[in-house]
């Protein structure tokens, strides 16, 4: 990863982080994911794999994506009686 200079790290801010935390389908079950945009790929072929999707505040857009799970929790799967 490239080295970024002091000058460049004071312009960047937070409309620079990733806007929306993102509960994707994993293997093992949900998975949290930070995005900058709502972009589902060609087709939406995305789209059946996002669980949830948060915009964050401005405030919390740097926090770390363990402390937004914890305070985000994965969705509960539907109970469909079965």
């Amino acid at each position: 990863m490239a080295k970024r200079r002091a000058t460049d790290a004071n312009r960047t801010g937070v409309s620079d982080l990733p806007r929306f935390l993102v509960w994707v389908r994993g293997l093992e079950g949900p998975e949290p994911q930070k995005w900058a945009a709502l972009d589902f790929g060609i087709g939406d072929w995305r789209r059946p794999q996002v669980l949830a999707w948060l915009e964050l505040p401005e405030e919390e857009r740097q926090l770390s994506l363990s402390m937004l799970a914890r305070r985000y929790p994965p969705p509960r799967p539907e109970d469909n009686g079965g």
